[in-house]
């Protein structure tokens, strides 16, 4: 929506692609009337690195290596998507004991994730002391990452028929003495962002998505249900071992920042239970069932990223190389909902919407 061309203060700037309030390079095109952002257009491609393409240059086995790198924060959902598609077009029975360690793997991410984009937005509140508290309080899960997995960031824990190793008794405990460590202060944490002033004032009732925009949209994951929309790939469609869990869908209906924020929060305490019901009930047995031949077939997985739905589509032949494989991110859905976000919101506001759909360019621009 461009601002009307006869008001002598209509002009034009831009907003990107290197900016100090967003992480990667990606352009805006804002209409501006005063300080009030009339329309916004996006202009992308600056990291396009042609992976898809990549993909279908390797073999099945190391194209697990390669969806790693699609994206950092989100490195372990597309392993998991990835080694998912894989089995479902070869007939893979994925054991049992596998299934509760993806889940326990991609859990303790989407807790790192949430957290890193909670401190990004104190950070763009302009208040650093909370952002730091955020950060140190992340670190706890980065910690639990690399004791665990021996990584920070890429796990490489996923394989195609389970997982590369299995974690032991020793793992668990470690992991329940962190958690006991970090919810009291994350308690603190909450309580601050839903109800201190300065956060209240800059991110209430700014960034708008109505909820039937969302579905116009069709936007995914927290920005969906902080829209009022109750949608999660592992309540429609449970995968691993989602399905035999007890968690609850966290749905927020003030669709502005304020909204987004506290699905976000809280849905770091159902991470936090399914981890605990997952470390109770998870099974003996073996990890890993290994992949014995390849023929022509076609398939898709989906899975709850922490930023939303990653969808994988493989096709193969007879060879341990793949005809086409096609991955769809959350931020692709999202992207044009910040057109919505921004329409009437103030220019000194565009980067901390921005931030509020998590965006990742790296994991868009495949």
């Amino acid at each position: 929506m461009p601002a009307p061309k006869n008001s002598p203060a209509t002009f034009n700037i831009p907003l990107g692609p290197v900016h100090v309030a967003l992480e990667e390079p990606v352009y805006f095109d804002l209409q501006v009337d005063g300080e009030i952002i009339r329309g916004a257009t996006l202009h992308s491609g600056h990291v396009h690195r042609g992976m898809e393409n990549l993909a279908q240059h390797r073999n099945l086995i190391m194209n697990q290596t390669l969806t790693e790198r699609v994206c950092s924060l989100c490195s372990n959902s597309h392993a998991f998507t990835y080694a998912m598609v894989v089995e479902n077009a070869l007939g893979i029975e994925v054991p049992e004991r596998a299934h509760y360690l993806r889940t326990l793997t991609e859990e303790i991410k989407r807790v790192a994730s949430h957290l890193f984009n909670l401190a990004i937005q104190a950070h763009l509140c302009g208040f650093e002391s909370l952002f730091m508290h955020t950060m140190e309080l992340r670190e706890i899960f980065q910690d639990v990452k690399e004791s665990l997995y021996g990584n920070r960031m890429n796990l490489a824990f996923n394989c195609i028929g389970g997982t590369k190793f299995d974690l032991d008794e020793e793992c668990f405990d470690f992991l329940d003495e962190s958690i006991n460590k970090f919810m009291p202060a994350y308690k603190e944490l909450m309580d601050i962002f839903e109800t201190d002033p300065l956060i209240c004032a800059r991110i209430k009732g700014i960034g708008l998505l109505p909820k039937e925009d969302a579905l116009r949209l069709g936007v995914v994951g927290p920005v969906a249900r902080g829209s009022g929309l109750a949608i999660d790939v592992r309540k429609e469609t449970p995968y691993a071992a989602y399905g035999k869990i007890d968690f609850d869908i966290i749905v927020r209906d003030g669709c502005d920042l304020y909204a987004r924020t506290c699905v976000r929060l809280h849905e770091v305490i159902e991470s936090i239970k399914i981890i605990r019901q997952v470390m109770r009930d998870i099974p003996q047995g073996e990890v890993r069932t290994h992949m014995n031949r390849i023929f022509p077939s076609q398939a898709i997985a989906r899975s709850e990223a922490p930023r939303g739905e990653v969808i994988y589509y493989i096709r193969t032949n007879h060879t341990e190389i793949p005809e086409r494989l096609k991955w769809r991110v959350p931020s692709y859905m999202n992207w044009e909902a910040l057109g919505v976000m921004l329409r009437d919101a103030k220019v000194a506001d565009a980067a901390l919407i921005t931030n509020t759909i998590d965006p990742c360019v790296s994991c868009t621009e495949r």
